[in-house]
């Protein structure tokens, strides 16, 4: 086990065995001030970047020292159904608050509104919603910002003359859709750069992003030169698709989000590079960003975390590694 999954162990068992110890039955911590319990709910709990998260929140927690974080959340990203039984059922639990990255811009809203009125304030991270009325803030990346660097990344190492397929991930899904936008709205910008596709989505499933990058790849052939991969399932596929046909390395790839396996393909050259979002600074601004709104102080409506590019050449720069090299949380 690496150092800092061992640290993040010893923070969790740390704040468990604070909490048995000082937390009375009324809620209140030995010193008297009010021990929160806070719900993160993540649009999943099976990819790396959830759990990087999830090692955030926990760093929040363990520093303020008066935070439960409950963890719950859909094992499916698709299923928007079961992220709303979740925050509904953490309204009824009477959480003192939420922080909710939400699987839909629409369908999140209402159960949002029902925890603002039961006077359960919600902060929102990761991807927003279509109505911020009833949330607190907004923790996230810049992800239009972070679909512009892959645009202008993939424009040059292309000498902006290139055709090129995009792979969308599933409606409704504010955070990619911003994404795929700003890699549209900057790509255009290269006269000489072409989109080949640009409709094609693909759920949280690998399986079914290798099935249809490799359908795109069947029909496009030697035309592709370049590939960007909206999110960490989308890469997965891609990349298997690129290496089932001997075309890693040579049509130009950048993903968004990092894994293990990613890390090996930007060494190795299949990808080009990675688009790198901060999950542990989000996870750990969405728990100190409610902790602070419920103690009365004032916090900002929209709360960036940083977008960033990592390549070949600079993956080995200290903060390319941590950010390749996120910590996660495990049970």
């Amino acid at each position: 086990m690496s150092r800092s999954l061992i640290l993040l162990a010893a923070v969790a068992l740390a704040a468990g065995c604070e909490n048995a110890a000082s937390t009375s039955p009324d809620g209140h911590s030995a010193g008297g001030s009010k021990k929160y319990r806070v719900a993160v709910i993540p649009k999943g709990t099976t990819h790396d970047f959830w759990k990087s998260v999830h090692a955030g929140a926990v760093q929040a927690a363990e520093e303020l020292g008066n935070v439960d974080v409950i963890w719950n959340g859909p094992p499916d990203e698709k299923d928007k159904e079961a992220q709303i039984n979740v925050v509904e059922g953490f309204i009824v639990d009477r959480v003192d608050g939420i922080c909710l990255a939400p699987i839909d811009r629409d369908a999140l809203v209402p159960v949002v509104r029902r925890a603002s009125k039961r006077d359960i304030p919600t902060v929102i991270f990761d991807s927003g919603l279509s109505d911020e009325e009833h949330t607190v803030s907004y923790v996230a990346t810049d992800n239009y910002h972070g679909g512009a660097i892959a645009a202008e990344h993939l424009a040059e190492i292309l000498n902006e003359n290139g055709d090129v397929i995009l792979i969308r991930y599933q409606e409704g899904s504010e955070s990619t859709e911003q994404r795929e936008q700003g890699f549209l709205e900057t790509l255009a910008k290269y006269p000489n750069m072409r989109m080949l596709t640009e409709s094609q989505r693909v759920s949280s499933s690998a399986e079914e992003a290798l099935q249809i990058s490799a359908s795109l790849l069947v029909a496009h052939g030697a035309d592709v030169d370049g590939v960007f991969t909206v999110c960490e399932p989308i890469n997965k596929g891609m990349l298997r698709a690129l290496e089932n046909r001997q075309l890693a390395g040579k049509v130009k790839f950048i993903g968004f989000d990092s894994d293990p396996r990613f890390v090996g393909a930007l060494r190795n050259r299949t990808m080009h590079g990675i688009v790198l979002q901060d999950p542990v600074r989000m996870g750990y601004l969405a728990v100190k960003t409610m902790v602070d709104h419920l103690e009365g102080q004032p916090v900002e409506k929209r709360i960036v975390t940083g977008e960033y590019l990592a390549t070949p050449e600079n993956m080995d720069e200290p903060r390319m590694h941590e950010l390749l090299h996120p910590a996660q949380f495990f049970e």
